[in-house]
């Protein structure tokens, strides 16, 4: 077993690769001529979005969106040697700061951010 990606389900797919790109410089590898789904260049891992009808479809049911209230109990983290300029480059493309970069006991300087999708975004130093 091995971890191959994660979906975020999102209102408007091309939004949310636009603003990743923006806010995180990360780079679009894909969005489907439906604009149903998309995914980001990221490394090992897939970092993908998907509407919120695909969503729907693949459950069967409904469910809490990442925009509906507090944050979901989950979170995309984000390497980078440079946190505090990662968190303001953040906060001009749109994100929303919840906790600006901190110097944790271990020395992992760490901050969070909540993208326009509702998305929870650790902005992190390598441990």
């Amino acid at each position: 077993m091995h971890f191959a990606y994660t979906i975020v389900y999102v209102e408007d797919v091309g939004a949310s690769l636009d603003f990743f790109e923006r806010a995180f410089g990360l780079t679009r590898r894909f969005l489907h001529e439906s604009g149903a789904y998309g995914e980001l260049e990221t490394g090992a891992t897939t970092l993908s979005f998907a509407r919120h009808d695909i969503a729907r479809g693949n459950l069967g049911q409904d469910y809490r969106k990442a925009g509906d209230g507090a944050p979901l109990g989950m979170e995309i983290g984000l390497s980078t040697q440079d946190v505090p300029a990662a968190y303001a480059r953040a906060l001009a493309a749109g994100a929303q700061g919840l906790t600006p970069p901190i110097t944790k006991p271990w020395g992992q300087v760490v901050a969070y951010v909540r993208c326009p999708d509702g998305a929870l975004v650790e902005l992190c130093t390598p441990i």
